[in-house]
Parts: structure tokens; sequence; C-alpha cells
């Protein structure tokens, strides 16, 4: 993994906003995530799915004349591992689970 180009990836907003629609939906076609990007182009969307394609953060595959997308969220959580180890993963899912519940507590 190179984790460079990963970090790189995510950073950009818009890429993020890729990363988001596909783990909703996986298997997007490029059209369908233009939609859920816009005011983003076509033009702009492929450049970023290349740039998350470069990183292993998304895999195409083309059925006829569509492209469809599939997240591998494999370099992510390579990263995630790499630097939170086992005490520090149960610590945060604690703080995660306390922060989503006063959350919701809010809501009400």
């Amino acid at each position: 993994m190179d984790t460079d180009a990963v970090i790189a990836a995510i950073a950009e907003p818009s890429r993020r906003r890729i990363l988001d629609a596909l783990r909703e939906r996986d298997g997007q076609s490029i059209g369908e995530l233009t939609e859920a990007l816009a005011p983003l182009g076509r033009h702009a969307v492929l450049k970023h799915v290349g740039v998350l394609e470069a990183a292993g953060l998304i895999v195409s595959r083309k059925q006829g004349r569509v492209r469809r997308c599939h997240l591998n969220a494999v370099p992510i959580v390579e990263l995630a591992q790499r630097w939170i180890d086992d005490f520090g993963a149960r610590a945060s899912a604690g703080l995660l689970a306390l922060k989503s519940e006063l959350e919701r507590g809010n809501d009400r």
C-alpha cells in the first residue's frame, strides 16, 4: 500500500464524497456519481475516480458502455491499523459509542 497516495486521495473533499456515495450504494456508474456530486462535471469526477483508483480505494469495471465503481476499504483499514493499536482501538470505540449516544440524545 502506498500510504502517501491513500492520504492524498482522501484529503480532497470531493473524493471523500465519492467514497461516501459508494459506501451508501456500491457499484455506481460514473454518470450516477456525477449526479451525486453535482455541480462537479463528468470530467472532474473521472479525474477524482482516477486518483482514487491509483490509491487502491476504488476498483472500476466496464459493463458494456457503463463503467461501474466499487469501494475497496482495505487501504483505509490498513492505514487505521498502522496507527491504532488494540488498546487505542478499544478506547476509541467506547468514545465513539458515547458520542453517538449523546448526539442521539440531542435529537430527541
